[in-house]
């Protein structure tokens, strides 16, 4: 069964404000460890009134609060913002709280423009730095030896499993060099996957995290009982793709009949090539494009983005795709038959 999870965008809407889009987030992932999602990640975004993941760390905690089981965490941390010692404090702490449940998935471009760079105040060439920063990161996360005198506490020792993410091969380097997980922001950025899985696999070092690669990719996948229904609800996130062509962030959106009255044609061709990595339908439409992703990229596991404006569609959406990758009943019957 492919192994599912969830990337949280907490997603402020025309209708919401931002303590409904975190409270949101909790309630989605109190259903996903339900329905058997293995993950549910964070994204840190600044400087957009439509995100209201900006405090990473405290909306992650806030998460793995409302939740018993399911691994909560950054997707991703972008490490330029921060200094290492800050993030490795951050998430330490959570560890500590949500033993064995925490997840830090580390980018390397800021995550939003560039007045909001200068207003975090970092050094314009932090990105620079990154794999230094990982590295410096992941050491503060390690029991602290006898003679050290900068020691991250309460982080010392809790080896909060680190992932590096990318859209590019050079995280695909830093993962494989570094023998991390990786995972690679195919829901907006596609272009360059399969080379950069290619990169991952073939480089691989292993290392105490990880003995062999393993690798995650992004995927937009919006269900509903049909098709058609589907469909509309996935206009939601291609006007969000549309504003972002226009250089606009604003509030999400509520779907519409039809999508060919809100874009452009060439604003129609930027977005569908940021959002090629999709599938949109009904249960049976959802199993065939997920099993294609799958068997095409190989990855070990599949982050899905489900943008869908209402909570309510959207945890149905969410539970659709869970009962999509399960095996039916007759399928497992005629698998059995097949062996016998």
């Amino acid at each position: 069964m492919t192994v599912l999870s969830l990337l949280e965008l907490v997603r402020v809407t025309q209708d919401t404000d931002a303590g409904t889009a975190i409270n949101n987030a909790r309630d989605l992932a109190l259903h996903v460890e339900e329905w058997g999602y293995k993950r549910v990640w964070v994204a840190e975004h600044h400087n957009m009134i439509g995100i209201a993941s900006a405090a990473t760390a405290i909306v992650i905690g806030h998460i793995a609060g409302g939740t018993k089981t399911i691994r909560v965490g950054a997707g991703g941390i972008m490490l330029p913002n921060h200094a290492p010692y800050i993030v490795a404090e951050q998430f330490g702490t959570l560890e500590r709280l949500y033993p064995g449940r925490i997840d830090l998935g580390l980018g390397r471009a800021p995550g939003t423009d560039q007045p909001a760079v200068r207003a975090m105040r970092r050094s314009a060439d932090a990105s620079d730095q990154f794999p230094q920063d990982v590295l410096e990161l992941q050491a503060f996360l390690k029991p602290a030896g006898p003679d050290q005198r900068i020691i991250a506490v309460p982080a010392a020792g809790t080896n909060v499993p680190l992932w590096i993410l990318g859209s590019s091969h050079f995280g695909a380097m830093v993962a494989a060099e570094l023998g991390l997980p990786y995972a690679f922001a195919s829901h907006f950025a596609p272009d360059m996957l399969l080379s950069a899985l290619e990169v991952y696999r073939s480089r691989f070092k292993p290392s105490a995290q990880l003995d062999r690669p393993y690798a995650m990719a992004g995927i937009n996948v919006i269900a509903a009982d049909a098709d058609s229904q589907a469909r509309r609800l996935a206009t939601t996130q291609q006007m969000s793709f549309t504003d972002m062509v226009r250089g606009q962030r604003g509030l999400s959106k509520p779907p519409i009949d039809d999508i060919e009255t809100y874009w452009s044609p060439a604003e129609k061709a930027q977005a569908w090539r940021m959002l090629a990595r999709s599938v949109v339908g009904s249960v049976q439409t959802v199993r065939t494009g997920l099993q294609a992703f799958v068997t095409e990229t190989g990855v070990d596991e599949v982050m899905i983005v489900s943008d869908v404006y209402d909570h309510q569609a959207r945890l149905r959406s969410v539970e659709l795709i869970a009962e999509a990758v399960k095996p039916s009943k007759a399928r497992s019957l005629a698998a059995e038959h097949f062996l016998q």
